[in-house]
């Protein structure tokens, strides 16, 4: 873990191609590692490569790069033959939440490459101590939690497991940086991590005002875009409340959070979703009713924006007011 951060020398693994994985994938490229793509679903050696080749057509169309996609898809080998992962510093699993088929996934990745390769899952919610067992040598396990699309977002969360060794975490945390990221390190493994377990506190809110008739669904969704929406791209939670006047909230804590929502059980409003079929823009059947045109403009919109929301935040990143002090001192008289 001495070696020097250049992602050119650094062959990067990446098993599973669905959404997800492509745009992880075309991160990775963009930032100059060397890509061993894996396809477990004989679907994916189809639909991968159309995948993140547009993704980079559209990153050169934004400006985020200059070269060809071809230039960058020459370092991208997409296979389903596990052994080609030999030579990889990195895997990163990204397949179905499901432990059983992580395991194989395991199994065979550790079968090929080295004792000192490191491997992460892209999980969402299982812990990671959990999934470390699953492996022979667990403690060069990590978590690697990303957020669609991959290639754009700051976002990245590292997540340590009971038995992960912290210099590996605090590898990839430096690694992470290359990948243009604002990567957060979870020092203690939670269900959910972080970013997780606070968008679900608020969705079990927002099904709780839907269901119980406080407001419709698209009342919640214009609350969330026109006040926190506003502000969360600059801030997190704590700086908002020292921005915003930290006594106010302490007030409103004491009688607001003994009337919030406690439950336990998956809301009602998802479930009939989820029985009847839907799932949102990919077959334009969620909680709003779309034809197909609206579903795939939705898509298109989405990521649009996330160029627009990129291109703003990165104006305003995580040190940017110690930047600013650091040049009004160069700029002081001496």
């Amino acid at each position: 873990m001495n070696e020097p951060l250049k992602p050119a020398s650094i062959p990067v693994g990446v098993v599973g191609l669905g959404l997800m994985g492509c745009s992880i994938t075309t991160c990775l490229l963009l930032s100059g590692h060397p890509v061993v793509a894996v396809a477990p679903l004989p679907v994916d050696m189809e639909t991968a490569e159309p995948r993140i080749r547009e993704h980079l057509v559209k990153a050169q169309q934004e400006g985020l790069i200059t070269d060809s996609p071809d230039v960058y898809l020459q370092q991208l080998t997409i296979t389903e033959d596990y052994s080609l992962l030999k030579d990889c510093k990195l895997v990163l699993e990204c397949t179905l939440e499901d432990i059983a088929i992580k395991k194989s996934v395991y199994d065979r990745i550790e079968a090929v490459v080295a004792d000192d390769a490191v491997i992460t899952s892209n999980t969402s919610a299982i812990p990671i101590s959990l999934l470390q067992r699953q492996i022979r040598l667990p403690e060069r396990f990590l978590g690697l939690h990303w957020t669609e699309p991959s290639h754009t977002t700051r976002f990245l969360e590292i997540i340590c497991g009971d038995l992960s060794n912290t210099q590996t975490a605090e590898w990839l945390y430096e690694l992470a940086h290359l990948w243009d990221k604002e990567p957060t390190l979870v020092r203690k493994d939670i269900r959910g991590f972080i970013a997780n377990r606070l968008m679900y506190a608020m969705y079990r809110e927002a099904f709780n005002l839907v269901e119980n008739g406080y407001a419709t669904v698209e009342d919640v969704d214009r609350a969330c875009r026109n006040n926190t929406g506003y502000w969360m791209t600059l801030v997190g939670v704590f700086r908002w409340m020292d921005l915003t006047g930290v006594p106010a909230y302490h007030t409103v804590m004491k009688d607001l959070w003994p009337t919030l929502s406690n439950q336990t059980e998956v809301p009602k409003l998802i479930d009939d979703i989820v029985k009847a079929g839907g799932k949102g823009v990919l077959n334009a059947q969620g909680f709003y009713d779309y034809t197909p045109e609206e579903a795939q403009l939705w898509k298109e919109t989405y990521e649009e924006f996330s160029y627009d929301i990129r291109r703003l935040a990165l104006k305003y990143p995580a040190d940017v007011v110690k930047k600013k002090l650091a040049q009004k001192d160069e700029n002081s008289p001496k």
